[in-house]
């Protein structure tokens, strides 16, 4: 009898690069020089760039609006052809494309927006990192927490309750220090009702989430109307983490004003986005944990405690997500306030999925959304004719976006919300 051969692949039969990413690039440019390209104003746009302590102050940048525009719409359709390009070619976008395409969209609005007057680009950059930080922890937390196989839909309730705590404990032992482990303990305390729910009770994981986020909202709420506004001197004046500013970094221009004279707590951000990065993907932590949220049969086979990883890990990412919510009382506010998060659980749920259940991505996507909403508040100041809600309504838009696949595949861990056994 002879051997049966096995033909190689056809190279032709390989599936077809998607023209998502073509198309929706080709309909932004289009946006873009019918609202912007042909619409530019002949003034010019000035971006600042100096602030007061850097080595070398760097000048104002003026830019004439209608050139601008016309150059960065030229830009953008350069951008889109290429893309196009490749895609009939059968082969994928980089992301460098796509990241230049984003900035220069970016660029291209501002410059419109801005005509006649001065946009602050350290104070922009500076109020971004502001308004990211509770999301960034929030994401982390939830990357956690997907990755081992448990929604986290509790984000928000870990922000507020992080906020809540830290406020009352800060205030009561006159320490922030105090007050910021405190928050890392209210956030695990929230994340180990989702995990003991979840785990050992099979309860529908999105349920449960969402219940904890009212639970905790209607607790705080009415512990701040009946408690702490009748003693807010006692109970509700917590001191806040003085910015520190590190020296030499902090006096690079621009760059250093924006990391490098912040609160502690910005300075644990960093460390916490480095930590969980590494830790997911080379530590033997990371290792377990991922094998636990994608294939918890497996790893069960081999000898690991598939609830035991689950329970500590949730409590482990509801910890990170509460130190997010001590930087409102801690960092920023300074003192708790009622519903103080106002959804920024639920943005940063966002910011996982956007960021595709990678931590740097989760990161990327938090300091997005920061941008965008900081953003409305210079745009604001300034007098700019862009409608506030538009800008309100960017984050969710880029989001619904990033979930059809604009960014590629988007797919969670095959376990997350599944339970065990």
């Amino acid at each position: 009898m002879g051997t049966l051969a096995t033909a190689p692949p056809d190279a032709g039969s390989r599936p077809a690069a998607s023209w998502k990413l073509p198309v929706v690039l080709g309909v932004v440019t289009v946006v873009a020089l019918l609202a912007f390209g042909l619409r530019g104003d002949s003034g010019t746009s000035t971006f600042s760039l100096a602030s007061d302590s850097d080595f070398v102050r760097l000048p104002d940048v003026g830019l004439p609006a209608r050139a601008t525009c016309i150059a960065l719409v030229i830009l953008l359709a350069a951008l889109t052809l290429v893309s196009a390009v490749r895609t009939r070619a059968g082969q994928r976008t980089p992301v460098a494309i796509t990241a230049v395409f984003a900035v220069a969209f970016v660029l291209l609005f501002l410059t419109w927006s801005a005509v006649g007057e001065t946009i602050p680009v350290p104070g922009l950059l500076l109020g971004t990192v502001a308004l990211s930080t509770p999301l960034i922890f929030g994401a982390l937390g939830g990357v956690v927490s997907e990755r081992v196989g448990i929604i986290n839909i509790a984000i928000e309730g870990q922000l507020l309750g992080g906020a809540f705590v830290s406020a009352v404990v800060a205030t009561l032992t006159g320490s922030p220090y105090v007050g910021l482990a405190a928050a890392l303990v209210a956030g695990a305390l929230v994340g180990s009702v989702l995990a003991v729910f979840s785990i050992r009770y099979f309860v529908n994981q999105v349920i449960v989430g969402v219940v904890l986020n009212v639970l905790v909202v209607g607790l705080t709420s009415f512990l701040y109307s009946k408690v702490l506004v009748p003693s807010a001197a006692t109970l509700n004046t917590p001191p806040r983490f003085p910015r520190i500013e590190i020296p030499l970094l902090s006096q690079i221009p621009i760059i250093g004003p924006v990391l490098f004279r912040q609160t502690v707590i910005e300075y644990v951000m960093y460390i916490a986005v480095a930590a969980v990065f590494v830790g997911l993907f080379r530590t033997r932590w990371g290792l377990r944990l991922r094998a636990v949220g994608e294939h918890p049969r497996a790893a069960d086979s081999v000898g690991i405690d598939v609830a035991r990883t689950r329970f500590w890990n949730v409590c482990l990412a509801g910890a990170i997500a509460g130190m997010g919510g001590a930087y409102f009382t801690l960092g920023s506010v300074g003192a708790f306030g009622k519903e103080m998060t106002a959804g920024a659980g639920y943005i940063a749920l966002a910011a996982v999925i956007f960021g595709r259940w990678d931590p740097v991505r989760a990161t990327l996507a938090a300091l997005l959304f920061g941008f965008a909403s900081n953003l409305q508040n210079v745009l604001g100041i300034i007098g700019s004719p862009v409608p506030s809600e538009f800008m309100l309504m960017l984050p969710y838009v880029v989001t619904i976006l990033a979930v059809a696949g604009l960014v590629g595949k988007v797919r969670g861990p095959a376990a997350a919300g599944r339970p065990y056994p």
